[in-house]
């Protein structure tokens, strides 16, 4: 009885472990540049643009399904990245963000679309 007593008083006296907030990547600002290279069988993708202050992680380019029918000759991505925490200090202003990703290509692919959150741009694949 004693060691359940000295056991329970151990847990009640550390500090709770807070949750750590699960962090979703959203899209970036801007989009300023975007090239594609095939390499082989791959393709890679270089995207450069801009998030809305500091404190942003893991830029990316995510692929997404486009439907529409113009985009079948086209690979499509979102360029996002980790935005900070709602208590991290960060710095207000536009901040320059990088991203590359290769994927394989398919047959008839000719162009690459990237998204953010306010423009896109289309490139042709250079060869």
């Amino acid at each position: 009885m004693r060691g359940v007593l000295v056991l329970l008083a151990m847990l009640v006296a550390q500090p709770a472990l807070a949750a750590s907030p699960v962090v979703t990547d959203k899209p970036v600002a801007r989009i300023d540049g975007l090239i594609a290279t095939a390499k082989g069988n791959t393709i890679v993708i270089q995207a450069r643009g801009a998030v809305t202050g500091g404190g942003w992680k893991k830029p990316s380019l995510r692929p997404v399904k486009s439907t529409l029918p113009g985009d079948a000759h086209t690979i499509v991505v979102e360029f996002v990245a980790q935005p900070p925490t709602s208590n991290q200090a960060v710095i207000p202003g536009l901040m320059p963000v990088t991203a590359t990703a290769t994927v394989r290509t398919r047959k008839g692919i000719v162009s690459v679309r990237a998204i953010s959150a306010v423009n896109e741009i289309t490139t042709q694949i250079l060869k």
